[in-house]
């Protein structure tokens, strides 16, 4: 094996480990992954740089401002309440219409921000029936990815798997040219989770309130200051009570005054009302002196989103690509910045309400907040924008205001988008600029608008993803794979050779990231195509779904990440209710792409 496929061999590696690990972020990943191909010699540095300016990177970029320009219209969160309505009135009802109706949205938009939307819609809907909302997230994120895999734009998967293959001298695919097979999975998909997936999905009721299901009722405490208090005439920073307790104070009532989230130079005075949030033994120990009287929080109304003293109770799930990803509570600052007490965070499994400063946030984690009544109407505004760095899933009721000048003209553009790129009028990366120009020209958006609404994290994963393509080829680690393929599988025929690539793609992108997935997988599907001397088209088609398809676990793919923690699965929940899933697309795709993509 030669040196640059050695570079490259360990440039693959290194980058599993590090997608599986999370030890990094993925796009860091991806630059790291140009660098070492750069100083390595496998590729020039116009070479390594070469995928922030490809097309596929830039058609993405632009759609994602089109996806943003049409979710700031709220013309999606316009159907909230017809949703709602009809899932309280029957799950079958409202589980057909949201599997049939998110991937019509999310063959044109941007995956995440559609689940972002739709996890408080549904699970508003779930409590309100009386259902547990985790009969609902999962299929609300399997129809997504297959929603994505039915055209071009629906993911930025396909734009990689593009790329590649017009890096290798081959056409771009088309608008529509994944359609016909696209809509043969969705429609497995669909009628699976109907009749069987369902079933692997808990049926228990969400009835409790959001104290119990976070298990805050013993650690939020209310502490009243008698006379006889040393901390009394103190300042908070000062205050014996607070430094003993290593309390933090979230409220003071004073009389008929209320000062939230008061500065640590306030003075405490006597009869004052505290509400603490501190560890649960210190709780108990606070109830042994003799200074102090205790109010536990037990007795709180068990409203789930709202207490009695002017302030609701919210849970906050972080989005993928969230600017809090990374950061922890402490330096979130949710409290200066968003006006929200932070009480618990459920990660993944574990839900944490003691010490929450050092809590590092990750995508997918809920937050659940206490915000004052009148500031939840700013925090509902700020989860309407495109770049939100949370959604409100317990959202409250109200009036979901709709730009319909925004909505007509984002619409329109969007339409006329992919009508221009299907009737090859235009090129789509074209056609997409001309979109972003028109929403821009139009005030439909802002310049700092777009910029924000690209989501550079995809962008600079996709520019990593196609070096890494390009230094396969061009190391010739790709022609080396191919070739020890078609020698086991080869003389079985393409049709096992195709299997055993979409089999790979599939398992791979179960822990790694889909784009990175099909950048390392499509070269060698190209190569083996080569090989055997057919048409490459197949070959390509399968790493396209597969690498889309992570339904096994929840770190693959982001909206699974997004609902994880959102409806509280475990890890098994995916693999019991997903791997069914990929057999029956895995059978669906040895079969029938041979069949729509002929050899």
């Amino acid at each position: 094996m030669a040196a640059h496929e050695l570079v490259v061999l360990g440039v693959i590696i290194a980058a599993i480990f590090l997608f599986i690990s999370e030890w990094i972020s993925v796009d860091l990943i991806a630059l790291l992954v140009i660098a070492v191909l750069v100083i390595g010699g496998v590729l020039t540095p116009q070479q390594g740089l070469s995928g922030f300016s490809d097309p596929a990177t830039l058609t993405v970029a632009f759609m994602l401002v089109l996806s943003a320009a049409v979710l700031r219209s709220g013309v999606l969160r316009a159907l909230a309440p017809k949703l709602s309505e009809q899932m309280r009135r029957s799950e079958v009802r409202g589980m057909l219409i949201l599997l049939l109706g998110v991937p019509v949205i999310s063959a044109f938009l941007n995956n995440t921000p559609i689940v972002a939307v739709f996890i408080p819609i549904v699970v508003q809907a779930a409590r309100q029936a009386g259902l547990s909302a985790s009969r609902m997230l999962i299929p609300l994120s399997y129809v997504t990815i297959l929603g994505g895999v039915t055209t071009l734009v629906g993911t930025s998967t396909n734009f990689v798997a593009s790329g590649i293959a017009v890096e290798h001298g081959l056409k771009p695919l088309g608008m529509f040219q994944q359609t016909p097979m696209g809509l043969v999975f969705l429609a497995a998909g669909v009628l699976y989770i109907l009749f069987a997936g369902r079933k692997f999905l808990r049926r228990n009721r969400d009835t409790t309130g959001l104290q119990e299901r976070f298990g805050v009722k013993d650690y939020i405490s209310e502490i009243e200051l008698l006379p006889s208090a040393p901390s009394v005439g103190k300042r908070i920073m000062e205050a014996p009570l607070v430094k003993a307790m290593d309390m933090d104070i979230i409220e003071i009532r004073r009389g008929h005054q209320v000062f939230t989230i008061p500065s640590g130079d306030m003075v405490l005075q006597a009869h004052d009302l505290l509400k603490v949030r501190c560890d649960a033994s210190h709780v108990r120990t606070l109830g042994q002196r003799k200074h102090v009287r205790i109010r536990p929080a037990s007795g709180r109304s068990p409203d789930p989103a709202a207490t009695d003293d002017g302030t609701k109770l919210v849970e906050l799930v972080i989005t993928a690509n969230s600017p809090l990803e990374g950061s922890t509570i402490r330096d979130a600052d949710l409290m200066r910045i968003y006006r929200a007490v932070p009480l618990a965070v459920r990660s993944r499994q574990a839900v944490v309400n003691q010490r929450l400063e050092d809590v590092v946030l990750r995508a997918g984690d809920v937050i659940l907040a206490e915000v004052r009544s009148h500031y939840v109407d700013r925090l509902r505004a700020l989860d309407r924008e495109a770049d939100s760095p949370f959604a409100i899933i317990a959202e409250q009721d109200g009036h979901i205001g709709i730009d319909k000048r925004a909505a007509a003209i984002t619409l329109g553009t969007l339409l006329a988008v992919v009508l221009s790129a299907a009737l090859g009028l235009v090129p789509i990366v074209i056609g997409s600029l001309l979109g972003v120009c028109v929403v821009v020209l139009t005030r439909c958006m802002t310049m700092k608008d777009m910029y924000d609404a690209i989501d550079w994290k995809i962008i600079f994963l996709m520019a990593g993803s196609l070096s890494l393509g390009m230094g396969m080829s061009q190391s010739g680690l790709a022609e080396r794979a191919a070739q020890g393929l078609v020698h086991l599988a080869g003389s079985h025929g393409p049709v096992v050779v195709l299997a055993s690539i979409y089999l790979c793609t599939a398992l791979l992108t179960e822990v790694m990231s889909n784009n990175a997935t099909a950048a390392m997988t499509a070269p060698i599907a190209i190569a083996a195509a080569n090989a055997l001397h057919v048409s490459p088209l197949p070959f390509i088609m399968a790493v396209t779904f597969a690498a889309s398809f992570c339904f096994m676990t929840p770190i693959g793919y982001q909206t699974n990440m997004m609902v994880y923690s959102a409806g509280r699965y475990k890890f098994t929940d995916f693999t019991r209710t997903g791997a069914p899933l990929a057999l029956i697309l895995f059978i669906l795709a040895v079969a029938l792409i041979p069949v729509f993509y002929p050899f």
